[in-house]
């Protein structure tokens, strides 16, 4: 493996650690409920959210298959549905998806 590609993988899983850290260890009971860091950390699960959905639809429209984007949508929606948590939701996605693309993989 290529040091640029560890060093960027490490990197991003250190920024990945710190962005879902901060808030379970800090003091946030003093923020105001309308203010800055409030907002971002409630948009916090929505962007997870989109983000799987977008890294599960650029290899379609790349020509990859549409199999693993719409079985991990279809897991998101249920997720949310079944639960009304966006960690659920998220959770399933990322199952549903890697789920179809395992499965894919084992066919071929």
């Amino acid at each position: 493996m290529r040091s640029e590609i560890l060093t960027l993988a490490l990197l991003v899983g250190l920024c990945n650690w710190a962005f879902r850290v901060f808030p379970t260890r800090a003091d946030l009971s003093t923020l105001p409920p309308d203010g800055i860091l409030a907002r971002f950390l409630a948009a916090t699960g929505p962007a997870a959210i989109t983000t799987l959905f977008v890294a599960s639809v650029m290899p379609w429209l790349q020509g990859g298959q549409v199999v693993p984007m719409v079985f991990g949508t279809v897991a998101i929606l249920g997720g949310y549905v079944a639960s009304r948590s966006v960690v659920a939701a998220t959770l399933a996605g990322s199952a549903g998806y890697g789920f179809a693309v395992w499965v894919l993989a084992f066919l071929a």
